[in-house]
């Protein structure tokens, strides 16, 4: 069952609709009173309507009491937008500025909704463009060397280049030390770093590139 179906019959049940009247309304809405045999955008009207009358479907919530974004695609557009404010490219990390994101790029409320990858490329693809565009973040190149293969590495090398302006990949002036420094081992191998000893690089270089924004450095 699809996240949109499943909060068709949530809602139903939360508008009181008996099974005539929820049909009915289904078959009146998109000529189907079924929702396994609609489209999905047909489900998406369907939901419309249902939360223009009131339907307000229950959100997860983290520990701090913020929603958490759910659905198939929430975590790669997630980690994209902490990239691009990582980059200093996005202002505001909060998930409300992802969603309008992805409501203006995808036509969705939430990143629920996004249940297929032709449905979630439009948003996803759109802000990697962004980042190439406005930080030089090199997605699907690793121009021969093997430890720009992860997007950590590609969205590390970009706020490395945006903090030390002339530097290249043949002289990286310092990068691969700070890299170790920040992740607390010895100088290895960069292409052996995991996703997350990456994250914790960008979220370092991050807060630099901010800072230096904000005194009108960048």
């Amino acid at each position: 069952m699809t996240s949109s179906i499943a909060a068709i019959h949530v809602a139903k049940k939360q508008l009181g609709l008996d099974d005539d009247t929820y049909r009915a309304k289904l078959a009146n809405l998109t000529g189907k009173s079924s929702v396994k045999d609609m489209t999905e955008t047909e489900r998406q009207a369907v939901l419309t309507v249902f939360r223009n009358e009131g339907f307000t479907p229950a959100a997860a919530r983290r520990a701090d009491g913020r929603q958490k974004l759910t659905g198939k695609f929430a975590k790669k557009l997630q980690a994209l937008w902490i990239a691009g404010y990582n980059l200093g490219v996005v202002a505001s990390r909060d998930d409300k500025a992802l969603l309008a994101f992805v409501k203006r790029q995808a036509g969705v409320d939430h990143t629920r909704f996004l249940v297929y990858a032709d449905d979630a490329r439009a948003a996803i693809e759109a802000l990697k463009a962004w980042l190439k565009r406005e930080a030089g973040v090199g997605f699907g190149n690793t121009s021969g060397y093997e430890w720009l293969a992860s997007d950590g590495a590609k969205i590390a090398w970009a706020q490395w280049k945006l903090l030390n302006p002339g530097v290249s990949l043949m002289v990286r002036r310092g990068f691969d030390e700070e890299v170790f420094r920040l992740i607390e081992i010895p100088n290895y191998w960069l292409a052996a770093l995991s996703a997350g000893q990456w994250q914790v690089v960008m979220n370092a270089l991050g807060r630099r590139i901010r800072a230096a924004k904000k005194a009108g450095g960048l």
